[in-house]
């Protein structure tokens, strides 16, 4: 049964609910610099390899100085959820897993994380780190998905009053060649498992992997029967794919982390049809070949 959830957002609702755009993706295998902050650390090794636009996962490695958010409940009728006031745990953090949207913002390199850690107290928590007040203490191992054609700008978004990611399109490719991968924003509402799929039919894809994606999503509920009653949750991909069943219908498994409003983290595998996005959701897709 679909989900009938939907949070109202404060700003006309746009006409085009999921935006993409299909270039070629290149693997890469980041060293970041201890002592940098986030932005610093994983966009120079990026700009040098000559790419601005990259989905990016982390694993492993510690933070620290480290100061992040997880979601709350909007206080404010300019935003339909936001933010928690900054947790900034002391010592330093152990990076379990995160993952990275690198585009650019205001012409300057920007990135957006959500991610899993355990603190020094030794509790397993998770959220949205602020990037230029996170620390690599000791590098985790980074591997990036990078984009030949198409790059990500965070600017304002009407419908939501954020400034989110989007993809554009570069009018001078890096390079032509590498698999298809496909760079996307899924709007307010949009189920994440549909939009997938749709994503998939759209650009003629049979097989895909999701990379390195993220967002946020409303009253999740996973195979199983777990269900989080919460409007907001910070989510991010640790497995997803996207297959062709018996009949040739495109069918998705998105495997999931998340954080709700009270600090908890939730994983398991979405169930399509029941997990609406609330406030956006980047997504990138690459093209499997058998």
């Amino acid at each position: 049964m679909p989900s009938s959830r939907r949070l109202l957002q404060p700003g006309p609702t746009a006409p085009e609910r999921i935006e993409s755009l299909e270039g070629h993706g290149q693997a890469l295998e980041l060293s970041l610099e201890p002592g940098l902050n986030l932005i610093e650390a994983i966009a120079r090794p990026l700009l040098e390899a000559g790419f601005e636009g990259a989905a990016v996962r982390l694993e492993g490695g510690s933070l620290g100085p480290f100061t992040y958010l997880i979601p709350a409940d909007s206080t404010d009728a300019r935003y339909a959820a936001y933010y928690s006031e900054p947790f900034t745990p002391a010592g330093e953090t152990r990076l379990e897993v995160a993952t990275v949207t690198v585009g650019r913002r205001d012409g300057q390199p920007f990135l957006h994380c959500h991610g899993l850690w355990i603190e020094a107290d030794g509790q397993r928590r998770g959220g949205h780190p602020i990037p230029d007040q996170t620390y690599v203490a000791s590098p985790p191992k980074a591997r990036a998905w990078a984009f030949s054609d198409v790059a990500l700008r965070s600017e304002f978004d009407p419908e939501t009053n954020f400034t989110l990611f989007h993809p554009v399109r570069l009018d001078q490719p890096v390079v032509r060649e590498g698999p298809r991968t496909v760079a996307a924003r899924i709007r307010p509402n949009e189920d994440v498992s549909e939009s997938v799929e749709a994503i998939c039919r759209r650009h003629g894809f049979t097989a895909a992997r999701v990379r390195g994606s993220l967002g946020s999503i409303i009253d999740p509920v996973f195979e199983g029967g777990e269900r989080v009653g919460s409007d907001s949750t910070e989510l991010l991909v640790l497995d997803g794919a996207v297959r062709s069943d018996e009949s040739g219908r495109l069918r998705s498994e998105l495997d999931v982390a998340l954080v709700d409003t009270e600090g908890r983290v939730h994983e398991g595998r979405l169930v399509p049809g029941r997990n609406p996005v609330c406030i956006t959701f980047e997504l990138v897709i690459e093209e499997q070949i058998s």
